[in-house]
């Protein structure tokens, strides 16, 4: 059988079509999924294949392209760190100059490189002092590590900027949605492109789980917000994160879907209380249950994660 180096849950045979979900056929994937993690006293790789892997996987990292992509990191999470600001204000991301929000003074050029001016300033302006947010090192180095890992899980370097390119846009979307509760239709867009092309991939879900997948996604969020509208008379749930669903429906496929979905609902529901229990929420803030939520950065942690369990599944 050819696993799909795309399939965790559920490894598919490529290009055939898959079944549904029930609940012993779940338990068998998650089984079956564990013996390819652990090993079951056959596939379970000996020393000398783990030392073919990490000697290939240094010649991967010393690859032009690669060592490329992993340079271009901090560069990258900052430019992110830019689109995620000034897109949802609908600001130029491209041709206006980055300055300060508080004084307004255009940044040099020695106050704009990647992570080291954030160091070197503490987090503060060269001219007035002002705080600078912190999220905006955190994509920074979010970015890095999005690139090394995307690197260090693939042994062809067109694969690994595709990876880094998905990674890229599910950061973008979640900082957007964690600062400005917005999910831009451009980058859901680019997701949804970007997921579509690497099903296509030897080793990709296939365009038809992947085309099944975004349907279901939309059609479930879609029906959901209504339902809620009905009862509630109040949006419980933005059409952003009905279109997010697009791109992270054509990713999981319609049977890793279904996982994604819990995973984000378990991080959004754990984030909200520790967000509640440890004070940070104002006084003034209205009750747990009746607060905004960004879930739209817990369903692109939970679509990272995915990406992360089908790695680690391929592994070595």
């Amino acid at each position: 059988m050819l696993i799909a180096r795309h399939g965790w849950l559920s490894p598919l045979v490529l290009r055939q079509p898959r079944q549904g979900i029930s609940l012993p056929k779940v338990m068998s994937s998650l089984a079956y999924a564990s013996a390819q993690l652990h090993g079951n006293g056959q596939t379970r790789p000996n020393r000398q294949n783990y030392t073919q892997s990490l000697q290939s996987r240094f010649h991967m990292i010393v690859d032009p392209f690669s060592l490329l992509l992993v340079l271009l990191g901090p560069f990258v999470g900052s430019f992110l760190a830019v689109l995620a600001d000034r897109l949802p204000r609908g600001e130029s991301v491209v041709l206006a100059r980055s300055h300060c929000r508080s004084c307004h003074f255009d940044l040099p050029f020695r106050d704009l490189i990647p992570i080291w001016s954030y160091v070197m300033r503490r987090g503060k302006c060269r001219f007035c002092g002002a705080s600078i947010p912190p999220w905006l090192l955190y994509t920074e180095i979010a970015a890095t590590g999005i690139a090394i890992l995307s690197v260090l899980a693939n042994s062809d370097p067109v694969l690994a900027w595709l990876d880094a390119v998905f990674l890229w846009l599910l950061l973008t979307l979640a900082v957007t949605d964690l600062t400005r509760f917005r999910l831009p239709d451009l980058l859901n867009g680019i997701l949804l492109a970007v997921a579509m092309l690497l099903s296509l991939l030897p080793g990709g879900i296939g365009p038809e789980a992947a085309l099944i997948g975004a349907l279901i996604g939309v059609g479930s969020f879609w029906a959901l917000r209504f339902a809620y509208h009905r009862l509630r008379g109040v949006e419980g749930l933005g059409l952003g994160d009905v279109k997010l669903m697009a791109g992270l429906g054509a990713f999981a496929g319609p049977l890793d879907l279904p996982l994604l979905v819990l995973l984000a609902a378990l991080s959004g529901l754990a984030g909200g209380l520790i967000f509640h229990l440890t004070g940070r929420a104002r006084s003034d803030a209205p009750p747990l249950g009746k607060r905004a939520l960004p879930f739209g950065a817990s369903l692109c942690g939970a679509a990272a994660v995915l990406w992360f369990l089908r790695v680690m599944a391929w592994w070595p």
